[in-house]
């Protein structure tokens, strides 16, 4: 039995769609697997680990599924604004980023918040977490390109970049990031944090990925996705994926082969076979239409769970200031099955401050 894929998207709809891929000889098949009116607001982001889903969305919550047993498992409520990024890391943890500034460090073992950070002065617009877990990256409306410190919980790093950036992104090998403004990205190497190229594109940009750590994928208003060799900045495949703009980008490895998914406010979701060593126009293998305006996208793969950041930072004195709480803005609460976690606001100033816990009659 092989790996099992799905595909889970989000749109204004409100709704979140589960679609289960099954690999063909020539045509893949793409099922429904669930669907969930999961928010009273349109989804703005998503993100998934070995074991869940999250959904971000403009109603300020974060929904949570569990895809080892198709079940809800309960929402997260801390931000005050729409949730603008997610990103698991492993098995261990979620980061989310949102319109009022903060960024949340999650534990998914008791789903708590065991950070939160005042990120920027404006909205966070995209954050990404290297591959080690020890960094984070995230770009916000205060025209900032901030470093941060995971094991240590603190910035790092501060960038001035005189523009409001949407994406940020680390390449597979953690060795350069991409930063997306309007229409262009600017690649960046880690060890100077310069640009060492820019890649102009057509439209505004709405999706990007790294394919390798020498090819990127990207999209945006209008139907095309374009592949670029990040080293020369110039664009090496171009073929029309969808009838309208493309809002993500996705792609997963099997049999040796890439897979890119793409997703569109035309309702579809597309799976195009590449060949990243001839790059070559895809070939389409599948596609589903979910008669929805689409936004964001995620790919669930069941395998090997990744070192996750407490695995990478055991030893007790580097790992204190992220496993500990920070204390949270008042009144916010996370709603769990059974359970629920009150995070009140205290006039001490000490880090670390246990939570009341009231269970659900």
């Amino acid at each position: 039995m092989g790996d099992q894929i799905e595909l889970v998207a989000g749109c204004y709809e409100q709704i979140v769609f589960g679609y289960r891929v099954s690999p063909g000889d020539e045509e893949w098949t793409i099922e429904p697997n669930f669907t969930h009116h999961a928010h009273t607001a349109s989804l703005t982001a998503v993100s998934s680990s070995d074991q869940f889903i999250a959904t971000g969305s403009k109603d300020e919550t974060i929904q949570l599924y569990d895809m080892s047993k198709k079940t809800e498992h309960g929402a997260l409520l801390h931000h005050d604004g729409t949730i603008s990024c997610l990103e698991f890391y492993g098995t261990s943890h979620l980061l989310s980023g949102g319109q009022d500034g903060l960024i949340c460090v999650w534990s998914t073992k008791k789903w708590e918040c065991l950070k939160s950070i005042k990120a920027h002065k404006g909205h966070v617009t995209s954050l990404s977490v290297h591959p080690s877990g020890k960094l984070a990256l995230s770009v916000g409306t205060d025209k900032t390109l901030r470093t941060w410190n995971l094991i240590e919980g603190r910035s790092a790093f501060i960038k001035n970049i005189k523009r409001n950036a949407e994406i940020v992104l680390w390449s597979p090998d953690g060795e350069q990031y991409a930063v997306v403004v309007n229409d262009q990205v600017d690649i960046y190497v880690l060890k100077s944090a310069t640009i060492i190229g820019t890649i102009a594109f057509t439209k505004r940009i709405s999706c990007l990925k790294f394919l390798k750590n020498t090819l990127l994928a990207v999209g945006g208003d209008d139907e095309s996705v374009r592949i670029f060799d990040v080293t020369s900045q110039k664009c090496v495949c171009e073929f029309e994926a969808h009838e309208n703009r493309v809002k993500a980008i996705e792609s997963f490895m099997k049999d040796d082969g890439c897979v890119l998914v793409t997703a569109s406010n035309d309702g579809f979701i597309k799976l195009w076979k590449l060949n990243l060593e001839n790059l070559e126009t895809p070939s389409l293998l599948g596609q589903v239409n979910t008669t929805a305006r689409l936004t964001c996208l995620s790919i669930w793969k069941r395998g090997e769970a990744k070192e996750t950041i407490a695995d990478q930072s055991a030893q007790p004195e580097t790992s204190k200031a992220v496993v500990e709480p920070s204390k949270p803005a008042k009144g916010k609460r996370v709603r769990l099955p059974g359970e629920v976690v009150i995070l009140e606001e205290s006039s001490s100033t000490k880090q670390g401050k246990k939570k009341k816990k009231q269970k659900v009659q």
